[in-house]
This record gives structure tokens, C-alpha cells and sequence, in this order.
């Protein structure tokens, strides 16, 4: 089984926030789910342990999964981004945090609308402050395929402003079965973000189920 620092995943009674927990505990991750109401948080993990028996999960709030956790995971949906992050800002203070967030703003989820930082990476970075990595991903994947367990058809970019941070989660990501690609410093985020309400009009647009990006060519030999 594979060990590594556990994981928060703020947010981790969602959709992305449980598919990345189970992605998570494939691997034997120890995950803390965090969210608002701790109680949910607890009920949540205790489903999870059902099917994990032998990986460590708990539910804690938002505050305590942060402090307990190596690696901060932010899945919340935008409406709740600003709040989350102003909540655990203390406890994250020289900790790695994975920015799931993308700024969809229902109704009109097909339209892109960027925030006035440039990205929700880039806003998360503000509220944290300089003592905190931030580094995004997983913008363009639905959260349906993280929680079947297969590899799916489609890449993650990873952006972040230190080269060594994005590699902490592409190991991650890539350890579980997903292709992820070092896209540059955090303020392309908004491009993924952005790509997040294309894909989501292409589903709808021709009945695909999880529509993601595809990387083209070979890397190069190492």
C-alpha cells in the first residue's frame, strides 16, 4: 500500500471532492475530508470506510482537516471559494494547496467568467498570501471519472509558479492513472478554467458524458 502525507480535501462531501478522495485512497492516501459542518464530513468518511477498509479517512472541519494535513486539496464550488480560504488561512501557512476551483456562476455555467485577479488560482493565492503554495489543476476533468476508478481519456494540466510544487501533484495524480502535464506559472490557470465552460457546452451540446483535453505529440526522452 502506498503511503504519503495525508491529504485535506476541503470541500470532500462534493462531487470532485469525494472523486478525489476515492482517487486518493486508491493509491492508500490517508485522506481527511474537511467541511463546514463536521458532522457531515464524519458521515461522509465513515461511507468511505466502507468501501477503504484498510486506508486511513476521517471527517474533520475545514480548519482541522487543513491543520492535520500535508497537502490541502480546495474543491468547494466558487460561491464558497473566498470563504473557505479566509476560514483556514492560519493553518495553511507554509503548506502545499491544490486548487480545484473553477469560477462558474450558475446560471450561466456555459459563458466563461474569469474573476477580476485573472483566475481563481491567482485569488486563492491573494487570500493565502506569499507564505502559502498555491498550484491548480484538475479543472477539465469531471468528477464522474475520478470516482469510477478507471483511466480516462483525457489529461490534467498543473499549474503553479514553482516547478518543484506542480511536481508534488503530478506525481500524485499520475500515481493514480491520470496523464498531467506541467502547464506553466499559476496566471495560466485561467486558461484552464476558462476551458472548464467549453467543456461543459460541448457535453450538453452533443450528449457527452465527461468531455476533457487530450495532449498531442511524445515528450521527449529524459
Amino acid at each position: 500500500m502506498r503511503t504519503t502525507a495525508a491529504v485535506a480535501i476541503l470541500g470532500g462531501t462534493g462531487d470532485l471532492g469525494g472523486g478525489l478522495a476515492r482517487f486518493l485512497l486508491r493509491q492508500g492516501v490517508a485522506v481527511i475530508i474537511g467541511s463546514r459542518d463536521a458532522e457531515r464530513a464524519r458521515h461522509a468518511a465513515a461511507e468511505l470506510k466502507v468501501h477503504f477498509k484498510n486506508v486511513d479517512v476521517r471527517g474533520e472541519s475545514l480548519v482541522d482537516a487543513a491543520a492535520a494535513a500535508g497537502i490541502v486539496a480546495i474543491t468547494v464550488p466558487y460561491s464558497a471559494h473566498q470563504a473557505t480560504l479566509a476560514v483556514v488561512r492560519d493553518v495553511v501557512q507554509g503548506k502545499l494547496v491544490f486548487d480545484t476551483t473553477v469560477p462558474l456562476r450558475p446560471p450561466k455555467v456555459l459563458r466563461v467568467q474569469l474573476p477580476a485577479a485573472g483566475c481563481a488560482a491567482l485569488e486563492a493565492q491573494q487570500i493565502l498570501g506569499d507564505g502559502v503554495r498555491v498550484v491548480a489543476g484538475l479543472h477539465n476533468i469531471a468528477a464522474a471519472h475520478l470516482t469510477a476508478g478507471t483511466a480516462p481519456d483525457c489529461d490534467v494540466l498543473v499549474t503553479g509558479d514553482k516547478e518543484a510544487d506542480r511536481q508534488v501533484i503530478i506525481d500524485l495524480l499520475q500515481a493514480g492513472g491520470l496523464r498531467a502535464w506541467h502547464a506553466g506559472p499559476l496566471a495560466n490557470s485561467a486558461a484552464s478554467e476558462a476551458l472548464t465552460s467549453i467543456l461543459i457546452g460541448i457535453n450538453k451540446r452533443y450528449g457527452i458524458h465527461g468531455a476533457g483535453i487530450r495532449i498531442t505529440g511524445e515528450p521527449r526522452a529524459a
